[in-house]
């Protein structure tokens, strides 16, 4: 083999992390997550909305009355992020926020019929995201790493644990 022939092997093989990063589950998931996250914002961008604000659209779909601090606290996010993420959805009309009654320090937020349009389009865009990050899995592999992830998920936010399903609309 020539200089030329290992330039062009070595040229095909992209450089890797090393074998104890490839053999470590939590290194595979951070990798996992970043490139999921990479290509959820890039989705999202092209609808001007990125996942956090799916993520309080998706809330707010099925709890319908919650405050600023409940959303927040729902999801993980700093308070101050929760107040710009409202800002920008409020701008789109996606939102609309009005004082509590029950007590007027705070805001409750309810989902427009614009937000539920939306909703329906970035759960498209989820969807579709999903089946092309999953391709390489049968249906079968896809439903063991929902619940193993599920499992872990809810180990270690309790967030993440598995809820009764929400009643059905009244409307």
């Amino acid at each position: 083999m020539n200089d030329l022939d290992t330039q062009n092997v070595s040229m095909n093989v992209l450089p890797g992390p090393p074998k104890v990063l490839l053999s470590s589950t939590t290194f595979l998931l951070k990798r996992l997550g970043f490139a999921a996250k990479d290509r959820s914002h890039a989705a999202f961008e092209g609808m001007g909305l990125s996942a956090f604000h799916y993520a309080v659209l998706a809330l707010l779909d099925e709890d319908p009355r919650e405050t600023q601090a409940m959303i927040a606290d729902a999801l993980g996010y700093d308070r101050s992020h929760i107040v710009r993420l409202l800002d920008e959805l409020e701008e789109r009309e996606l939102v609309l926020r009005k004082r509590d009654p029950e007590d007027r320090r705070r805001h409750v937020v309810k989902l427009t019929p614009e937000g539920r349009s939306m909703l329906g389009r970035l759960r498209t865009i989820m969807r579709q995201l999903e089946d092309e990050f999953l391709a390489p899995l049968d249906a079968e592999q896809r439903e063991t790493l929902h619940a193993l992830l599920a499992t872990l998920a809810s180990h270690h936010d309790p967030r993440c644990a598995p809820r009764d399903p929400a009643p059905p609309s009244q409307a």
